[in-house]
């Protein structure tokens, strides 16, 4: 299930101790509804992914291209000329931690289309919002243990479940955790703390599933803290029959809603 915040960010604000356990299902729907909502309220996804989007060039400007999401990483760009150097392109805005909402040509190119003007480009990158992309990946403190992952299995043998990740976080793999390993995502769908073992969905967010040697290290995705604690305590409301946070929310949502021309 795609969430925002792991089952453990809510478990520990709900302070529910590990003897209690029994609600573990009902939380994760709460935090995928939560997700949901808060990524349809601001036009926004808040964990990356990997997409090739096919958007339509402005006639009245061929030199840019406005995107139609939030563009963390660029990747490919092909239009009907064939793909195009990146080393031509600029992103805005040109800053690291900051998503591009616009891609512009130097040097006197266009972006190419059919006659009319019916075709597309297709924008090939990583997409989603985070204001401090650079530092959004954590190192989990943990690697592949035992064996080499092959691209089908879906059972990654850590070294300590259990364990604290560089930021001294205990422990480190939540269930809903989005991993990265290598270029591939994966997500925590199970952990077996006893047997050190994770359950993961593979090739997640667009991503493919390949294999990865043994002792390849473990990343652990980290969303922006305020969306974070946010979807938490919609979940919150929505576990307690509360109603949604809609009166604390509302403005929130609102500032973080992506606002196209």
């Amino acid at each position: 299930m795609y969430t925002i915040a792991t089952l453990e960010d809510l478990r520990r604000h709900l302070k529910l101790g590990d003897d209690n356990r029994g609600s573990d299902d009902d939380l994760l729907r709460a935090l995928g509804e939560a997700s949901h909502h808060i990524e349809s309220a601001t036009a926004r996804r808040y964990c990356p992914r990997v997409e090739t989007l096919e958007i339509s060039p402005d006639e009245a400007n061929p030199r840019s291209l406005l995107l139609p999401d939030d563009l963390l990483e660029l990747r490919a760009v092909r239009d009907d000329g064939g793909e195009i150097d990146l080393a031509r392109i600029r992103v805005y805005p040109a800053y690291q931690d900051a998503p591009a909402f616009m891609l512009t040509l130097g040097g006197g190119r266009i972006f190419r289309t059919a006659a009319g003007g019916a075709s597309v480009i297709r924008v090939t990158g990583l997409w989603g919002w985070h204001n401090r992309w650079t530092s959004a990946w954590r190192d989990s403190g943990d690697r592949l243990s035992g064996k080499a992952l092959s691209a089908n299995s879906k059972l990654l043998g850590v070294e300590n479940s259990d364990g604290a990740d560089a930021d001294g976080v205990r422990p480190r793999f939540h269930i809903g955790h989005l991993l990265r390993i290598d270029g591939e995502y994966l997500r925590v769908t199970g952990i077996d703390r006893a047997a050190n073992q994770l359950t993961v969905l593979r090739g997640s967010a667009g991503t493919r599933a390949t294999s990865h040697r043994q002792n390849a290290k473990i990343e652990t995705y980290a969303p922006v803290p305020a969306i974070r604690d946010l979807t938490v305590r919609y979940a919150e409301q929505l576990i307690k029959s509360a109603g949604p946070l809609e009166l604390e929310s509302a403005p929130m949502l609102r500032r973080m809603r992506r606002v196209t021309a």
